[in-house]
């Protein structure tokens, strides 16, 4: 059946214009992922390079699920996969630190001996 209402009509304008965005998102994420797969097996790069490659990729695959153009699982799924062929090379990635949000925390050295050398609070009874 052809779309009748004015809301119909607007959700599929909508549509549209989602696909593309969406479109554009796919293909950078195959694009990336592809690299990493050809970085892992094909050429001889420097393992450093393999890693950082692979974890572009996989920044790509978390961008891709966080904005819903892919399905969580199925962008797990592909990390799992880019991450269990860099295992197999034997080059392990440095972890990165996750971004955080809201506050930034201070360093754990630097925030401990300051409240090692303040006074202990009274308490009321």
């Amino acid at each position: 059946m052809a779309k009748r209402t004015a809301s119909a009509k607007k959700q599929a304008r909508s549509g549209v214009r989602r696909a593309a965005r969406n479109r554009g998102v796919k293909s950078e994420v195959k694009t990336m992922v592809v690299k990493a797969r050809r970085a892992l097996t094909e050429s001889p790069t420097a393992s450093a390079e393999r890693a950082a490659i692979t974890l572009d990729a996989v920044r790509s695959l978390d961008r891709a699920a966080s904005k819903g153009v892919l399905h969580k699982r199925n962008a797990a799924r592909r990390k799992g996969r880019l991450m269990r062929q860099l295992a197999k090379l034997g080059t392990a990635p440095a972890p990165a630190p996750a971004p955080t949000k809201g506050r930034r925390k201070a360093a754990p050295a630097a925030a401990a001996a300051p409240a090692a050398a303040a006074p202990a609070k009274k308490t009321r009874k």
